[in-house]
This record gives structure tokens, C-alpha cells and sequence, in this order.
């Protein structure tokens, strides 16, 4: 038996909380993936027991659970909690932010993590990456959208800073939970909303409503999902323990990632069959107006406190560090490789 079972003769029993509804593709099996996971790498050591949305507390009262030791772990993503803190939201998504490599070049090397810590550690949690969906989506419409103007009035289920960002381009953002959205949008009360990508909407069968799925997801690039651990409990494992956690943690968020890029890329393929659907980019001024706006309110976010102005200015810097590489990297090659393939379709 590992040594830190046999220490103590008893598996550690932990309890993990989630924001997401029992057997949630991606989101909701990845917590449970992870969980097994730390199971196996700790030999049956440590056991963690996962509920989903609702089953022990609210999926919004997972952190204060957590945080006051009424559960030892969560499965969220952190902008959930920006009524503590706006800071929150860097560690999962902002607008026009981090793709997902970038975001995972940050927390992990570029001083991302010890700002999350310092934050965290205010509500008794050690943070972690549990997860990442990739890019986003930027929603389904019931009409097009050609000039910037079609955003008047629109109603559109868009939660947090992507929200805002929309209501200064003259629609009005609405937040609805996910098991609403098909209604909502059914019946008129809203026009347009996002949820995640291909694999997520079709699930949700928004395709079967809605005419024009628009990219790119400007709001969430690349959204991160955490585990937060009651910050005592945490103190309280020996180092073994709290690095099968952390292994775990950083397994899931390649896992995760995968398997969103992969089921996104079946579902755009069922998605291009129906010919009803369009499928297309924003127009180049409203694209445009989503990053000013998007610079505007983050900017204001900054402003509230000094911690936050901290986060976002170490944030920025990784931005533009990651930009700068990824131009001459990843982007110059997607650049080649279409063209090699137009070429050799053509």
C-alpha cells in the first residue's frame, strides 16, 4: 500500500461540491474524471465523494461552502465568484483574454498562480487549473447580424464581463441557467444566447431554434475551470497528497481540453449538414467594437481595487507576451497550413 495510506490505515474521505449539473458533458464528468483520478494516483488514499449542482449546496454556494469547511473541494470556474472579487475573473475568462495554452503559460509560469493564491487565500482556499474548454462560441441568433446597429435592443443570455461589453454595444444582456436557455429562446424572451460550443448547444438543441451560429466567442477564449480546497485541509495533507491533487489537477486540464476539442469538432461536422444554419464569423465592425469595448471594461474592473489592478496588469503582460509568440507561431502556421490545404483541395 502507498505510504500515505498505510500511515494512516483509512482512505482521507474528501467531499467535492460542483457548479454543474449531474453528468454534465465535459464540465460535470470531467469533476467526477478528476476525482477518479485522485483516487487511482493515491492508491485509495484519498477518496473523494462528488456532488453535483444542488445535491449538498447550491452549484453559487460551492466557494462558501468550501471556504467554510462544510466541503473540502470544489469544481467551478472562478468568474462564478466575482461578487468577492472581480479579480476571480482572470482565472477563468474575460473578454478578448487568454486562449487556453496562453492562460496555462500564465497561472503556471508567469505569476498567475501566486496572485490566485494570494486572492483565494482571503477565503481560506488553495486554487488550482481543474479543466479548460478551449474556445468558445459567440452565439446563436435568430437573426443576422450585419451592421454594429443590429445589436440594438437585442436581448441576448450573455452572464458577467461579456454582458457588459454587450450592453455597451446597445443590447441587453440577460442572464439565464442553462437548462432555461432552450425556452427562453423558443418563446421570444430572448434573441440570441451563448452557451459554450458545438458539443454543449447541440445538447441543448439550440440549433433546432435558432438560424445563425456566430464566432468567435469573444467573452471566453479559453475559459478555465478550477478546484478550490479548504485552505486548512490543504495545509493539513502531507506532501505526497498534495501533489497526487495537483497532478490530478494538472491532467485534467489536458484531458478536459482534448475532449472539448474533439467533440466540438464532431458536433461543427453534424452542425454543416443542415443546410438551415449559417454559420459565420461577426462582421469585421462588430468584431472591432467587441475589443474596444472589451479594453474599456477591463480597464474599469482594474480600477476597483489595488489587488485587481495587480492581476490584471501581470494578465496583460502574458497577453502580450503570448500574442507576440503565437503571431509568429501558431497563428503563421494555421496561416500556412490553410493554404497548403486550399491548395490541395482546390
Amino acid at each position: 500500500a502507498p505510504a500515505v495510506l498505510s500511515a494512516r490505515n483509512a482512505p482521507r474521505q474528501l467531499k467535492m461540491v460542483t457548479t454543474w449539473p449531474k453528468n454534465f458533458p465535459g464540465l460535470g464528468t470531467g469533476a467526477v474524471r478528476f476525482a477518479r483520478r485522485i483516487e487511482e494516483m493515491s492508491g485509495g488514499a484519498i477518496a473523494v465523494t462528488v456532488y453535483a449542482a444542488g445535491e449538498l449546496v447550491p452549484a453559487l454556494q460551492a466557494f462558501d461552502a468550501v471556504s467554510q469547511g462544510k466541503a473540502d473541494m470544489y469544481h467551478a470556474a472562478e468568474y462564478y465568484w466575482q461578487g468577492r472579487s472581480l479579480a476571480f475573473n482572470f482565472f477563468a475568462a474575460v473578454p478578448m483574454g487568454l486562449l487556453a495554452r496562453e492562460l496555462n503559460a500564465w497561472v503556471h509560469f508567469g505569476g498567475g498562480q501566486e496572485l490566485w493564491d494570494e486572492l483565494a487565500a482571503r477565503f481560506s482556499i488553495k486554487p488550482m487549473l481543474a479543466g479548460n474548454t478551449g474556445p468558445q462560441m459567440g452565439g446563436w441568433f435568430k437573426k443576422p447580424i450585419r451592421p454594429l446597429a443590429d445589436f440594438q435592443g437585442l436581448r441576448m443570455r450573455i452572464p458577467g464581463l461579456g454582458g457588459e461589453v454587450v450592453k455597451r454595444m446597445g443590447g441587453t444582456p440577460v442572464t439565464k441557467a442553462g437548462g432555461e436557455l432552450f425556452q427562453a429562446l423558443d418563446q421570444g424572451n430572448i434573441d440570441a444566447t451563448e452557451w459554450v460550443g458545438p458539443w454543449n448547444d447541440m445538447a441543448f438543441a439550440l440549433h433546432t431554434i435558432a438560424d445563425y451560429y456566430y464566432y468567435p466567442g469573444f467573452h471566453e477564449p479559453g475559459t478555465g475551470l478550477s478546484c478550490g480546497i479548504n485552505r486548512k485541509l490543504w495545509d493539513s495533507l502531507d506532501p505526497a497528497e498534495q501533489a497526487v491533487i495537483r497532478s490530478a489537477a494538472a491532467a485534467e486540464t489536458m484531458v478536459m481540453h482534448a475532449e472539448f476539442e474533439h467533440e466540438n469538432a464532431l458536433a461543427l461536422q453534424r452542425l454543416l449538414k443542415i443546410p438551415r444554419i449559417t454559420i459565420a464569423p461577426f462582421p469585421e465592425d462588430v468584431q472591432a467594437a467587441m475589443a474596444r469595448l472589451s479594453a474599456a471594461v477591463l480597464e474599469e474592473v482594474a480600477e476597483r481595487d489595488p489587488f485587481t489592478r495587480r492581476v490584471y496588469e501581470s494578465f496583460l503582460s502574458a497577453r502580450s507576451r503570448s500574442m507576440a509568440w503565437g503571431r509568429i507561431s501558431e497563428e503563421a502556421f494555421a496561416h500556412a497550413r490553410r493554404l497548403a490545404t486550399d491548395t490541395a483541395e482546390g
